[in-house]
């Protein structure tokens, strides 16, 4: 009995983070801290992963999303010199953007919801498998599932980088 309370601390501890560190990521003016809260987030993201004993996830949470693409991010940010000193001018269509975020949230809730009373999601389906990370590394790499968008999604990087240099030598000029 307990555990469970210690467990649900953490839970409510890292959701909090999560879900702080997102909402400052669009409230916050700055991009430069709005990449800093991302940090924030993704660190809490990676505390449920430990919480779940997805230590894999939660390593590759913290190398991957917090080691390289936020710090990619930043570097970028700081590349593009105008963007740092820029006040940006109050958005007059925030009603248009807040209802469609609760939109958004009100449709992945029904999705989760039914999705929960379905017979074919079951606890004997999600039972965890010791050679899981073996699979999931073996379809990150086949051709047949997950190499194509892995690769897409490191081209994307690549070029957001390219172009961020892009942007800040011609501002330099």
């Amino acid at each position: 009995m307990q555990v469970d309370v210690v467990q649900w601390i953490f839970f409510v501890i890292l959701s909090v983070i999560t879900i702080g560190g997102a909402l400052m990521v669009v409230a916050d003016r700055n991009l430069f801290h709005g990449a800093l809260w991302l940090l924030v987030s993704l660190f809490g993201v990676a505390g449920l992963f430990v919480m779940l004993s997805a230590p894999f996830f939660a390593a590759v949470q913290v190398l991957v999303y917090m080691g390289a693409i936020v710090i990619l991010i930043i570097f970028a940010i700081m590349l593009t010199q105008h963007v740092m000193g820029h006040r940006e001018e109050v958005n007059s269509r925030w009603a248009v953007g807040m209802i469609m975020s609760l939109l958004a949230f009100l449709i992945t809730a029904l999705i989760l919801v039914l999705a929960n009373n379905s017979p074919l999601i079951t606890t004997t389906n999600i039972v965890s498998m010791p050679d899981s990370v073996a699979n999931f590394g073996k379809a990150l790499v086949d051709q047949n599932q997950y190499a194509l968008p892995f690769e897409l999604a490191s081209l994307l990087l690549v070029a957001a980088m390219i172009g961020a240099i892009v942007i800040a030598r011609d501002d330099a000029a």
